[in-house]
């Protein structure tokens, strides 16, 4: 195992070409871990469901998505692009008129994630009575859920 290692990492380092090897999102420095790191944040995962629903403009991303702020949906907007998920468009208004969209890959990524949203929704009740249920037994001392 150590010698997968010392692969895996000198991959990472760019010592080795990743091609070599297949990816490992288990090895610390896979780089689909960066993937998943975008899967995982819930805002990537909202600008990705909104704009499979058709190209929007910066202020109606930040209006359909509450509780983000313009320098968390810049900045996710910004990775989303380079990841070549998102393509921005610039046009040349007064002021100025950013629409984006979702790509061809990201609508790939787009079909992986709204199934979790649906989840989400479906099952929400369970989850928080489950959460209600666990919290009462923390609360009694007893332990059980």
């Amino acid at each position: 195992m150590a010698g997968k290692m010392m692969i895996d990492n000198r991959v990472g380092q760019g010592q080795v070409p990743p091609d070599l090897f297949p990816p490992d999102v288990f090895a610390a420095a896979c780089p689909t871990r960066r993937v998943l790191d975008r899967i995982g944040d819930k805002w990537a995962v909202l600008i990705l469901i909104l704009l499979a629903r058709g190209t929007k403009r910066f202020n109606a991303l930040r209006r359909l998505i509450d509780g983000v702020s313009q320098k968390m949906l810049s900045q996710t907007l910004k990775s989303l692009e380079r990841d070549g998920l998102v393509s921005r468009r610039v046009i040349p208004t007064v002021p100025v008129t950013v629409e984006y969209s979702i790509t061809p890959l990201g609508i790939t990524l787009h079909d992986a994630v709204d199934p979790l949203r649906v989840w989400a929704e479906t099952h929400i009740g369970a989850v928080e009575a489950a959460q209600q249920r666990y919290d009462a037994g923390a609360r009694d001392g007893s332990g059980l859920a």
